[in-house]
């Protein structure tokens, strides 16, 4: 009963310290860069120590993103290790096949996967949502984000509430989607003035526009209501700002994309980008299984007299091949209209099928 135990050890702890070893540069180069960027960025009472805080808060989502390319690097670089000293031929003469020696290192792997699975839902958005509001309380006083009432921003005497937004595309070219707005309008004196209820608003071109609003202003003795299918909204609200407060869709919970898929589809609103980030999130766990039985035989057989670079070389075509055909397989699903989960499986099944005739060919 010693001699499995024994074995197992071996071969789980090769490659737990390979992937720790690979996902620790991969997260530290990630995060370099986001800091570079934010140091790029200061304003207001964005400083150094507000900058390396916001990266700190950030750490669980870098992780949780970065993983699956570790797995399958540092996955073959453990394996391949073994095999390097010949410590895979001594176990395959002692009668371990080679199925058994990657279901010792699939146990690691699952084990990582299962705890980045719950910090997607914990530690990751609740980072992200600490870091941004640190980011946006050093660059704007006027905008901040409370836990279970969304974004809040003020302009002069109109304080705004959005419930949920996203934006599209980068820089100049971005565009601020806001939806379940709620604009507060105050009289000089500090009374309120009027409230306006925006299905939504969406700053393009450096111009705000609001659609589906209802406005109800208090006069002195009466309330005056009219509805206002859309209108220009002059306003000088910072929207790179804004752009903090508003979470990407893939940050999100679980539970969190769930209600802005359900608000969007409600108001019949474009909720691709949401439904994109929410299945890659259930499909996030087969896709780290795959990349490492698919990685996995190329530990055997040749890579014995490979080296370093080789092994990297194969991990890193391995992994950028399988994202690139998944984010294929996702446009062209919105495109041609094909459910989101027959995309996501798509890819999984082919890196599958070709990694099983692979292993088996050479079994």
């Amino acid at each position: 009963m010693s001699f499995p135990r024994l074995t197992d050890r071996l071969i789980a702890s090769s490659v737990l310290g390979a992937v720790l070893m690979v996902w620790v540069l991969l997260v530290g180069f990630d995060s370099l860069g986001a800091f570079a960027g934010q140091l790029g960025d200061m304003s207001g009472e964005h400083s150094l120590s507000s900058a390396l805080i916001f990266i700190l808060w950030t750490l669980p989502r870098r992780a949780y993103t970065l993983f699956p390319f570790a797995a399958v690097i540092g996955s073959l670089l453990g394996l391949g290790t073994l095999a390097t000293s010949s410590e895979l031929t001594a176990l395959r003469a002692l009668g371990l096949s080679k199925q058994r020696i990657v279901m010792s290192a699939f146990w690691v792997i699952g084990a990582l996967t299962l705890a980045m699975v719950l910090v997607a839902e914990t530690l990751g958005p609740y980072g992200e949502q600490q870091g941004q509001s640190l980011a946006m309380a050093a660059k704007s006083a006027d905008v901040s984000r409370a836990k279970g009432s969304g974004l809040w921003a003020r302009e002069g005497d109109t304080f705004i509430n959005a419930r949920e937004g996203k934006v599209a595309g980068t820089g100049v070219n971005a565009t601020i989607e806001l939806f379940g707005v709620t604009l507060y309008e105050f009289d000089p004196q500090g009374r309120l003035a009027s409230i306006a209820s925006v299905g939504r608003a969406t700053h393009q071109q450096g111009a705000w526009t609001l659609y589906d609003i209802r406005r109800s202003r208090f006069l002195a003795r009466s309330v005056e209501s009219r509805s206002i299918e859309q209108e220009q909204w002059h306003s000088a609200l910072n929207p790179d700002a804004l752009k903090l407060g508003v979470s990407k869709p893939r940050y999100l919970s679980i539970a969190e994309l769930s209600a802005g898929l359900e608000y969007l589809h409600r108001n019949e609103l474009d909720a691709s980008e949401f439904e994109h980030a929410y299945w890659s999130r259930f499909f996030y766990p087969l896709n780290v299984i795959v990349l490492f039985l698919a990685a996995a035989p190329f530990a055997f057989g040749s890579l014995r007299s490979g080296g370093f670079g080789k092994r990297l070389f194969i991990g890193m075509i391995v992994g950028v091949s399988f994202f690139v055909l998944q984010t294929l397989a996702g446009n062209l699903a919105q495109v041609y209209h094909v459910a989101l989960p027959l995309a996501f499986l798509l890819p999984p099944l082919v890196l599958a099928g070709g990694s099983w005739l692979y292993f088996h060919r050479r079994v």
